[in-house]
């Protein structure tokens, strides 16, 4: 079957909020999350809305201005899907997220190797439809921790989310220190992840670009920090502030480059 490995990734990921959701009590589902102004509730009514939408669903009617955490028209219409059920009760959820995950999983596995490689619309422009299930598992898998997050139930999700979720973390780099942060010409920065999928990773800037580097050389920024900060941080789910700041994070070198890199890192849509 084309492309095995990413609805395993996806049957997995969601497997992981089903079982969490369904420990959860009523009022576990108003906990606030590290997502910006979303509820245990409203991050899986987002999975199911997403789900919806992708099945030809139309979003429902926003009432009234999108709050300010929306930034895009995806996310008022993710907004939208996530305030039609505030007032639903768990049982009501999480009914709903196993039909569209159940649904999504085998119209996936129905594929095949033209359908995965057809370009269409994706949240980061148009891409082959395997690059938008990686989006997918990414989205999914960074809002499982949120879940684990607000109810205060750390556990180790290894296994294709995180793998994904850190090596497309990684690939941005480039374009967070050469355009974001405006990284000065002949600038190389070396951000070494610590922990589980930890790797060193030297970039630098070359005629105006940010790239990674082609040969060994001492690097004028160093950032070595755990991959759960690093990956929270390119989330959004923390302040550059609290990257630099905190007890696990070392900085050697350009210090005010640190300061624009680590506000600059938080890329997700």
């Amino acid at each position: 079957m084309p492309y095995e490995w990413l609805i395993d990734g996806l049957d997995e990921t969601w497997s992981k909020i089903d079982a969490l959701f369904s420990s959860t009590t009523e009022s576990d589902l108003d906990r606030p999350t590290p997502c910006p102004g979303w509820s245990v509730r409203d991050v899986v009514s987002h999975l199911i809305g997403f789900e919806l939408l992708l099945a030809g669903v139309p979003a429902p009617e926003m009432p009234g201005e999108a709050p300010a955490h929306v930034r895009n028209d995806i996310g008022t219409i993710n907004e939208a899907f996530v305030f039609e059920r505030r007032g639903r009760s768990k049982s009501e959820i999480l009914a709903e997220f196993r039909e569209v995950t159940r649904a999504t999983l085998l119209q996936l596995r129905g594929l095949d190797q033209a359908a995965w490689d057809k370009v269409g619309w994706s949240p980061e422009g148009p891409a082959p439809y395997h690059r938008f299930m990686e989006t997918r598992i990414l989205d999914s898998w960074i809002h499982l921790q949120d879940l684990r997050d607000a109810l205060a139930l750390p556990e180790d999700d290894h296994g294709v989310g995180e793998e994904i979720v850190i090596n497309r973390f990684e690939a941005a780099l480039p374009y967070v220190i050469g355009k974001k942060a405006q990284a000065p010409e002949g600038s190389r920065v070396r951000v070494n992840l610590e922990g589980r999928l930890g790797r060193s990773i030297d970039i630098e800037v070359r005629e105006g670009r940010a790239q990674a580097a082609d040969a060994p050389g001492e690097p004028n920024l160093e950032i070595s920090t755990p991959v759960a900060l690093f990956w929270r941080r390119a989330a959004g789910r923390i302040s550059g502030e609290a990257l630099l700041q905190a007890t696990e994070t070392n900085v050697q070198g350009d210090r005010l480059l640190a300061q624009r890199i680590a506000d600059a890192l938080a890329i997700m849509i």
